[in-house]
């Protein structure tokens, strides 16, 4: 992010308001008083003339002081990447107030020490402005005050009105937010290291949670954890397992029992713009509820990777569901409060891995059918594994996923797949580029058997998917 160096800061202006009246000196009323005498015997009259003037910067200060009619400006201004969205970090510049440099425009007073120009129409016209702001702060303050006793004892208010009655505690009504709201907040928890912060969900009574592998991954490296419950318990968490290349991971809470377990859904029947609610803790804001629809599916995203972590591509489910740093973690749930996807990354322009922006209303989710699997083999056996197709790819500029390198003894060399052969279907799924098919291979499990089209169409090969143990570094 560029950073802007800030001029000198300015002290405040000690006036409320960009322009007020200031009282003639005794002198110059002597003045005004004499020009009202000699208007009498004139009939005809012309406005004051009006002057303008550049206000050099270097005048700036006195000016703010001195000369009422000076008015405030304030100054405005504004990369892209797809950034987790965990640990809240990263704090904005403050605003530095910028010296006015406009020209202004303001009444000329006469000069000092000196009688009015021959047509003193104009000083009649200032003294009768005189006595209006002289009068107008009593008696139009009086007359306001006797306008609003009058008002008070006729007008009807809102005031006088009571309060409606208290909503009835029946329960929400079936497939509305606050149903959803209902449901899951007792489930989703917050998760703190020493760096961050971010959101998870309760799979199991005693305290087993799933969440993302970025917001937990400093305490796997040694850290300490927390899990904090909807219920206000706080309580020490460790590491089951967790599987960076899919951005999932499971922790188990220590001495908790009780706990409220959510209900998995399915992530393969989603349409879009189905209605759907994020829940997690955003900014450190534990509970927070938002809601949007799916605004995309099997979307290939790339995630993480800057500070030398593992990048994660995901087949992502975009929503426009307000998510922000803090609720990676937590839980993407259809109307019929079942969790549909896990919350994980969102694009965020003008923002780094160092700085995190906050929801321009793109956010992806994992879905659940490749999460539930995961974290079911990570529950059993404390490892993960990733599905693999035996091939390295890079994106070929005409579209598609070109093969750089086969495995020996891989899903792909026994498809009959080489190098050098572009890949741009996966069942009927288009591949436009190499993240497209990483993305769609790691959706599916191992032993699955799908068919790749390879270049316009004419070659088709049968490939079933293999297996390796996901390394942890």
């Amino acid at each position: 992010m560029t950073e802007n160096t800030p001029g000198p800061q300015e002290p405040p202006r000690q006036d409320p308001q960009d322009a007020y009246w200031r009282p003639q000196e005794p002198a110059r009323q002597d003045q005004a008083q004499q020009a009202d005498a000699q208007d009498a015997e004139h009939s005809q009259w012309q406005p004051q003339q009006e002057a303008t003037r550049e206000i050099p910067q270097e005048e700036s200060r006195t000016t703010a002081q001195s000369d009422p009619w000076v008015a405030h400006q304030q100054p405005t201004q504004e990369q892209q990447q797809v950034l987790f969205g965990s640990a809240v970090s990263g704090q904005g510049q403050p605003g530095v107030y910028v010296p006015p440099s406009s020209t202004q425009t303001y009444p000329t007073p006469p000069p000092l020490g000196q009688a009015s120009p021959p047509r003193r129409a104009s000083g009649l016209v200032a003294g009768v402005a005189v006595l209006a702001l002289l009068t107008g702060g009593g008696a139009g303050a009086l007359g306001g005050y006797l306008v609003a006793e009058n008002n008070a004892a006729t007008a009807p208010s809102a005031l006088d009105v009571p309060p409606p009655a208290a909503q009835a505690s029946t329960n929400a009504p079936d497939g509305t937010i606050e149903a959803v709201a209902n449901k899951l907040l007792p489930s989703v928890v917050q998760l703190r290291t020493r760096s961050g912060e971010g959101s998870g969900f309760v799979i199991r009574q005693d305290g087993l949670v799933v969440t993302n592998n970025h917001v937990i991954e400093e305490a796997a490296n040694g850290g300490t954890l927390k899990v904090v419950f909807q219920d206000g318990q706080i309580a020490d968490a460790s590491v089951v397992g967790r599987d960076p290349s899919s951005d999932l991971a499971v922790v188990q809470a220590k001495g908790a029992s009780g706990k409220t377990p959510v209900v998995l859904g399915r992530s393969d029947d989603l349409k879009v713009g189905q209605a759907v609610v994020a829940i997690g803790s955003p900014f450190e804001l534990s509970g927070t509820v938002t809601s949007g629809i799916v605004s995309s599916l099997h979307r290939p995203t790339r995630a993480g990777g800057d500070d030398g972590s593992e990048a994660t591509v995901m087949d992502a489910i975009q929503t426009d569901a307000a998510i922000n740093p803090g609720n990676s973690g937590g839980p993407l749930v259809n109307m019929a409060g079942q969790v549909v996807g896990i919350n994980s990354a969102i694009y965020s322009p003008g923002s780094s891995s160092r700085q995190q922006g906050g929801s321009v209303g793109i956010g992806f989710a994992i879905p659940i059918d490749q999460a539930r699997r995961t974290a079911d083999e990570i529950v059993k056996t404390g490892k993960a594994t990733q599905t693999v197709l035996g091939v390295s790819v890079q994106t070929d500029p005409n579209g598609g996923a070109r093969v750089n390198e086969v495995t020996p003894g891989g899903a792909a060399a026994a498809a009959g797949i080489a190098a050098g052969d572009v890949v741009t279907k996966l069942n009927d799924r288009r591949i436009d580029t190499s993240d497209a098919l990483v993305a769609a291979v790691r959706s599916l499990a191992p032993g699955d058997k799908v068919t790749l089209t390879i270049g316009n169409g004419t070659k088709t090969v049968t490939a079933t998917l293999g297996g390796q143990p996901v390394p942890i570094n």
